[in-house]
């Protein structure tokens, strides 16, 4: 049952996963040669990862994580025996895992 929970949800989070690397790939390049810095970065080519079609482990992980702990919360939110308090800290920490601002209405996004 755990196994079958864990491959729908890697499922769904695949989608997601290749539209996030589809990025182009000179996305963060200046859009002129005089806005170059002085200052030449080290080649890191060799580290492109544009057309891989899974992401890495620790990424999948961490989303599987962070859906796991939004589906929770999401439970949370839609009990009204849970404290207003007590949502608003879960929601709050789990804007720290996130670095974004957590709301019940946000974590339908997971």
């Amino acid at each position: 049952m755990l196994l079958r929970a864990l491959i729908a949800s890697l499922t769904l989070l695949l989608p997601a996963a290749l539209s996030a690397q589809t990025a182009p790939a000179n996305a963060g390049a200046p859009s002129s040669p005089a806005a170059a810095p002085e200052t030449t970065k080290p080649d890191r080519s060799f580290r492109d990862t544009t057309g891989y079609r899974y992401p890495a482990l620790s990424r999948t992980q961490r989303d599987l994580q962070n859906l796991a702990y939004a589906l929770q919360l999401r439970d949370y939110c839609a009990d009204d025996r849970v404290p207003d308090d007590f949502v608003k800290a879960q929601l709050a920490s789990f804007g720290r895992i996130t670095g974004r601002t957590e709301t019940c209405r946000t974590l339908l996004a997971y």
